[in-house]
């Protein structure tokens, strides 16, 4: 059916790529479990850490540059977590209209539990790993981001 012909490396890179998929879908549902007492779903912890690792107030499209994300996705769901004041949104000095999002003390405190609940939660995970191993295989997928990014960056120049 498929004449295509893959190396061996091209192999395994799809074998890979297919069990990140199922890994990604997996790892998203057990987020949800995990903080959806605190009324959170993975995706609004993404947005929260994603608002506590920068080193400054971002706007929606640096978060969602941040994440890898669409733009309108995280739109949405920052727009519904100011519903909730767990962000506002502040004067951007650069840009009129690209308000800076900032977590409010409740969202400091919903951020803090959601990462209470997901310290065990991830040593019980890596239970059994070992560190290398989860070294490497963090270095492979920052490369496969690189050159991913790279393929963009070029297609949009074209």
């Amino acid at each position: 059916m498929n004449d295509a012909i893959r190396t061996t490396a091209g192999i395994a890179l799809t074998d890979l790529i297919l069990d990140l998929f199922r890994a990604s879908g997996q790892m998203l549902a057990a987020g949800d479990r995990l903080v959806a007492d605190l009324g959170l779903t993975s995706a609004r912890w993404q947005i929260l850490g994603t608002i506590v690792a920068a080193d400054r107030p971002q706007p929606v499209a640096w978060l969602a540059r941040d994440l890898g994300a669409h733009r309108q996705n995280v739109q949405r769901i920052v727009n519904d977590l100011e519903k909730e004041g767990l962000v506002a949104f502040t004067a951007n000095p650069h840009h009129r209209r690209a308000q800076l999002v900032v977590l409010t003390d409740k969202g400091k405190q919903i951020y803090d539990a959601a990462m209470q609940l997901q310290a065990p939660w991830i040593n019980e995970l890596a239970e059994g790993l070992r560190v290398e191993d989860i070294e490497t295989t963090r270095s492979v997928m920052s490369a496969l981001r690189a050159k991913l990014e790279g393929n963009a960056d070029a297609e949009e120049q074209a």
